[in-house]
This record gives C-alpha cells, sequence and structure tokens, in this order.
C-alpha cells in the first residue's frame, strides 16, 4: 500500500520539530480542494501517514509546512515579515503503489528536502 509520509527536522536547534503544522493538497487544487491538515509530535514526525491507500492517486501534491509558525511557537525572534514563512513543497506521485517519504530540514533562514526511504 502507498503512502506519502514526512518528518521535520530543526537543524538550528538540533531537534525534531515538533508542533509543525504541514498541509497537503492536490496541484493544482481541485475546484473544491480537500486539504488535509496535520501536526508534527515531539519526533517531529505525524502520527499516521499524510496520505494512504485510495486517498493517495498519481499526480502531483503541494505540501505546505508552516515554519515561520513553528518557530515564532518556540520564541525564536523573526523579522517581520520573516525571511521565510512557508515551506511549500511540490512533488509529483507516478506509482501510488510506492511510499513516498519527505523529509525535511528547517532553520530559520533555509530548508532542505529530498525523497527518503
Amino acid at each position: 500500500m502507498g503512502q506519502l509520509t514526512t518528518h521535520v527536522l530543526d537543524i538550528s536547534a538540533g531537534l525534531p520539530a515538533s508542533g509543525l503544522r504541514i498541509e497537503v493538497q492536490e496541484w493544482p487544487p481541485a475546484a473544491a480542494p480537500r486539504p488535509v491538515w496535520a501536526t508534527t509530535g515531539v519526533d517531529g514526525r505525524l502520527p499516521a501517514p499524510l496520505l494512504s491507500g485510495e486517498s493517495l492517486r498519481a499526480g502531483r501534491y503541494a505540501l505546505t509546512f508552516h515554519i515561520g509558525s513553528y518557530f515564532r511557537g518556540r520564541g525564536v525572534a523573526l523579522p517581520d515579515p520573516a525571511f521565510l514563512e512557508e515551506a511549500v513543497i511540490r512533488i509529483g506521485v507516478a506509482d501510488p503503489s510506492q511510499h513516498y517519504h519527505v523529509p525535511l530540514l528547517i532553520a530559520p533562514w533555509s530548508y532542505c528536502v529530498y525523497r527518503g526511504g
């Protein structure tokens, strides 16, 4: 069964990014988009896949990681406006039977993403 998962690490603090809000939706959005919202746990992971089984279809998706809110919640002083408010990662799912893992490394001034295993 295919699934879409993520893991977020705060490289500025050397910690998992706990409490970070993530939104995923098909891209471009359908006429009536139904975004999926989730929040990372203490280990920087989600308790369940963002999408799995029938909800993961071939196509393009946009994952929005709300990193500005995350850093403000940690008490990090950000300029107004913040250099990075959101990290929007657009991915393609060619084979929905596969596992698509999207690890994200964040700091107030940068992010890095890749396809993990």
